[in-house]
């Protein structure tokens, strides 16, 4: 699983054409239909907690977890009274202090498990952080997404930064590698609008640009896949959605899926 290293400090401003607040307006809209209006969430791969902090500004108690420090760094900047608990973790192993009302997981965090039993080990531990009657609200990118991506290559040049964007997807292992190249100008770390640097020899203002090289692997799934998994792990499926409708899914759209808390032997109930 990536960790963001480099591309930490120029997430935010690459994603700044993701329509957050109307995605967590659809997501809070689900955690209401099914009865979570208040009480504390935990969202897994809250990144630099875009989404985290609006689930708080709707009134919910936050706990975000996310493997990047780097990432997670920049969400404490956003939270500098620290109403947000937030935690380095892999979610494949994640742990809580006690049960929460419901479990998220959006922006594709979801597709970084690799493997179906890290998958259904994730549910697991959902289903046993969830109190009674809990949700799991996730989103995940399907194999179709992936496939319609291909193999080509995505650029995007900006006054300050660009990156170059190289999609490598393998249709029998439904493996999807993107190989990101990031040039960002010092003013982006500086938080400054205009940095140069000036050449000794020639005298004349350049502006330094620093690069960042990631890889980062995502599966694509099915919606039969996702299901089988969720069953296999102990929780229960209750429906899936394309995203932000309330749509059958689609095969090559992003899909919510809901599962709920399902009594367990041994659990301890309040």
């Amino acid at each position: 699983m990536a960790d963001y290293v480099g591309f930490a400090e120029v997430y935010d401003r690459f994603m700044d054409n993701v329509p957050y607040d109307e995605w967590a307006e659809y997501l809070i809209n689900l955690l209401k239909k099914y009865g979570i209006h208040d009480g504390l969430i935990c969202e897994l791969g809250c990144g630099t907690g875009n989404m985290t902090e609006r689930l708080f500004k709707a009134g919910y108690d936050m706990v975000g977890i996310d493997l990047s420090e780097e990432m997670l760094s920049i969400a404490h900047e956003k939270d500098p009274d620290n109403r947000i608990l937030y935690l380095c973790q892999d979610m494949r192993n994640f742990e809580l202090y006690g049960t929460v009302n419901a479990i998220v997981s959006v922006c594709d965090s979801m597709n970084y498990l690799l493997d179906i039993k890290d998958l259904i080990k994730v549910f697991k531990l959902a289903n046993n952080y969830l109190e009674a009657g809990g949700y799991f609200i996730f989103d995940i990118n399907p194999v179709g997404y992936y496939n319609s991506l291909g193999n080509e290559v995505i650029a995007e040049n900006r006054e300050n930064m660009s990156f170059i964007w190289e999609n490598h997807f393998d249709e029998e292992s439904h493996i999807n590698e993107y190989d990101l190249t990031i040039y960002a100008s010092d003013n982006i770390f500086n938080n400054e609008e205009n940095v140069e640097n000036v050449d000794p020899d020639s005298g004349e203002h350049e502006a330094l640009f620093h690069r960042f090289d990631e890889t980062h692997f995502q599966r694509g799934y099915t919606v039969d896949e996702i299901k089988l998994a969720i069953e296999q792990s102990g929780m229960e499926f209750v429906s899936c959605y394309e995203a932000f409708t309330d749509k059958e899914p689609s095969e090559n759209k992003r899909t919510y899926f809901i599962a709920r808390e399902k009594y367990q032997e041994g659990k301890k109930y309040i």
